[in-house]
């Protein structure tokens, strides 16, 4: 949102297939429909084009249970397949770690590099470092690791909590030899 937000033409490809959350994130329910050059994504509010196969279901609930060379095809598909327009980034929502959707992603995708998201949990940073090991061995590009849900903030005493544990995210960074971007 804050590219757009910025002036910036902005498309979301929702790659994680079992798990799209894209949609509800932004509050979309509209279907894409074939154009003359593709399909076309939907939009929303802020001018963001989105894609993602709960998009193309009438019941979002609806389990996407295929294997991965279908998954690998259909990723495909979702980049190739849809006539995204002009736009000046295309950021792709992957599921968490080293399965196939991340691996077509890398092999078949141009992409400029990979942003890592990570939690304080002691399991995503393992699955973190798995992934940015991956990236490193694919040669993609790792421009940074951001941490969510690092902690709240306390609307009555401000006091800082740490729901998930102490952040490892600066750590985990350095370690890995990338950036770290925020929590």
């Amino acid at each position: 949102s804050e590219l757009r937000r910025q002036g910036y033409e902005v498309g979301v490809l929702d790659a994680d297939i079992p798990g799209p959350s894209i949609p509800k994130i932004f509050g979309l329910r509209d279907k894409p429909f074939q154009g003359k050059k593709g399909i076309l994504p939907v939009e929303t509010k802020t001018g963001i084009k989105a894609i993602s196969m709960n998009l193309m279901t009438d019941d979002p609930s609806t389990p996407f249970i295929w294997r991965g060379p279908i998954v690998t095809n259909i990723i495909r598909q979702l980049y190739s397949d849809v006539d995204w327009g002009e736009l000046h980034f295309l950021l792709i929502d992957l599921p968490p770690g080293t399965s196939d959707a991340p691996l077509t992603v890398f092999q078949s995708i141009p992409i400029d590099g990979v942003i890592v998201v990570s939690t304080p949990q002691d399991l995503s940073s393992m699955i973190v470092s798995k992934a940015i090991n991956m990236a490193k061995k694919l040669n993609v590009p790792v421009l940074g690791l951001i941490e969510n849900m690092s902690h709240i903030q306390c609307p009555h005493c401000s006091e800082r909590i740490d729901l998930y544990g102490t952040s490892k995210a600066r750590k985990m960074a350095d370690d890995a030899g990338v950036s770290f971007l925020g929590s």
